[in-house]
């Protein structure tokens, strides 16, 4: 059970992000207000939330997912893959020093937490432009210190691991054509995302509901037959920027 998350506001600077989604520029003050809407569905879901204010020097920065990799035990700071978004961390590392016991990624080692799953003890970390062999090796050192498995997969044409698979506990998996037939699912229940729905994979299990981006009807009804308590949003402003449900908090 999650009890708190950390949120950032989106900056006026946000339309200058990095974004590959050729979907238009996002209209900001949209964006606001489905961040608000984000942040009253995780109070809803029973998190005490820390929210911080825009910082317009990093327009990715309200993505905060992407800097820090959390347990209810410890926290690992990242170091972000694009030479961009680097120093958004910073001010995570702040707001979690009081609160967990901190480890930190290092150079040459580059890791976002968009590429980090983690499915009861087991943690998936994706290879991707973002996350290299050296930041997956040493987020790896770190957490079997804690005895976690660990899986590395490689993946391509997807900026993030977790932009194409999700879990959504007791064994069930949200997952992306692409994935599916790769060993390293092969026990889990896996619900298969359509191409045409490929956003939806990125939905969010947090503690009795699973939040879910409004406008994929197929993969919320999917969701929906296994039992599970659904809270929709809308986030276009958001995939705009290619940013999913997971990425816009840090839950521990």
């Amino acid at each position: 059970m999650f009890t708190k998350a950390i949120v950032r506001k989106p900056a006026h600077t946000y339309a200058n992000g990095i974004s590959t989604s050729n979907l238009g520029k996002p209209d900001y003050n949209l964006a606001l207000k489905q961040h608000d809407a984000y942040c009253e569905a995780l109070i809803k879901c029973g998190l005490e939330l820390i929210i911080l204010d825009a910082d317009p020097k990093f327009p990715d920065s309200c993505f905060v997912e992407d800097t820090a990799v959390v347990t209810k035990d410890f926290g690992i700071i990242t170091r972000p893959g694009d030479k961009r978004r680097l120093g958004e961390e910073l001010a995570i590392k702040k707001v979690l020093e009081p609160l967990l016991k901190l480890h930190f990624i290092e150079e040459p080692g580059t890791l976002d937490g968009g590429d980090i799953m983690q499915a009861n003890n087991h943690f998936y970390i994706g290879l991707s432009d973002r996350t290299n062999l050296q930041g997956s090796n040493q987020l790896s050192t770190i957490l079997k210190k804690f005895d976690y498995e660990i899986s590395a997969i490689p993946i391509c044409n997807m900026l993030h691991f977790k932009t194409g698979i999700n879990y959504l506990g007791d064994h069930n998996i949200l997952i992306q054509k692409s994935f599916y037939y790769l060993p390293d699912f092969e026990d889990y229940n896996k619900i298969v995302v359509e191409n045409n729905e490929a956003y939806a994979a990125n939905s969010l299990r947090v503690n009795d509901f699973v939040i879910v981006p409004k406008g994929f009807p197929k993969t919320k009804s999917n969701i929906e037959k296994l039992g599970y308590k659904i809270i929709e949003l809308e986030m276009s402003e958001f995939q705009k920027m290619d940013g999913g449900l997971s990425c816009l908090s840090l839950r521990f």
